[in-house]
């Protein structure tokens, strides 16, 4: 997602050895606002209230998921989970209280914990391995069906023939690069980051000619908060469109007619 923030000390930071303060959902509920916010990750409370500036995914990734339990996004956005909880240390405060729930609010833990368990297998199935090679032959796919397209135009000129002809080729290997670009932004390819980052912006930039941070910008808060008003972008649409009835109170509310 971007670049690596550097774990740092924090004031108000846990103590290495010292018993760790015990919080209740009520008190974590009152730290969601901007410059203050706590979230729950594995039943501990963290404060990123600081941090969250330099988060690689953005502030506002991170944000979304204040005064939350975060455990799932968490484990769902890092490779390196072992390396990324080097960052958390800094930014422990303390813990859930024994009798509070893992999950706050109407969240249903059995539903949280059949996802989990779906998940799990499906790892063991290793439906998550992608294979290298299908995804560079369909890159050489791509390619030539762009460079198939040129030379229509280039040896037949640009007649009414020729063109549609090239059109056709060029939506499909413009929806194959989208499809593309869209696993490797996943990071979904490749073991690590960078090489899912590099090639993304190769086949986003050059031959799509769109930002790749623009659409992880957006994506990322997509999936981590999926169909949210207000936090995903590809459901807060508005003055285009107003989607389901919070949107429509909300602007109203807004409106200055």
């Amino acid at each position: 997602m971007g670049g690596v923030g550097e774990p740092g000390p924090r004031e108000g930071s846990a103590q290495p050895g010292a018993p760790l303060p015990t919080f209740s959902w009520e008190q974590i509920r009152a730290h969601d606002q901007p410059g203050d916010k706590w979230l729950v990750i594995e039943r501990r409370v963290y404060d990123i209230s600081r941090w969250a500036q330099r988060h690689p995914g953005g502030s506002r990734l991170i944000g979304h998921h204040g005064a939350e339990d975060a455990t799932d996004a968490f484990r769902a956005f890092h490779q390196d989970l072992n390396f990324v909880r080097k960052f958390l240390q800094p930014l422990l405060i303390g813990e859930l209280a024994p009798e509070e729930p893992s999950q706050d609010g109407p969240l249903n833990a059995q539903l949280v914990e059949d996802f989990r368990a779906l998940h799990q297998a499906a790892e063991d199935m290793k439906l998550f391995d992608a294979s290298p090679t299908f995804f560079a032959f369909l890159l050489g796919h791509i390619l030539a069906m762009e460079v198939l397209a040129w030379l229509l135009i280039y040896l037949l000129g640009p007649g009414w023939v020729p063109s549609a002809l090239a059109a056709f080729i060029l939506a499909i290997s413009q929806a194959q690069s989208w499809c593309l670009q869209h696993d490797l932004g996943h990071a979904s390819i490749f073991k690590k980051s960078r090489w899912n980052h590099v090639a993304q912006k190769f086949v986003m930039g050059q031959l799509k000619g769109f930002s790749a941070h623009w659409w992880n910008f957006r994506h990322f808060q997509h999936h981590a908060k999926p169909n949210i008003f207000h936090k995903d972008p590809d459901v807060t649409v508005a003055p285009v469109f107003l989607l389901g009835e919070s949107s429509v109170e909300s602007a109203r509310r807004c409106s200055p007619w």
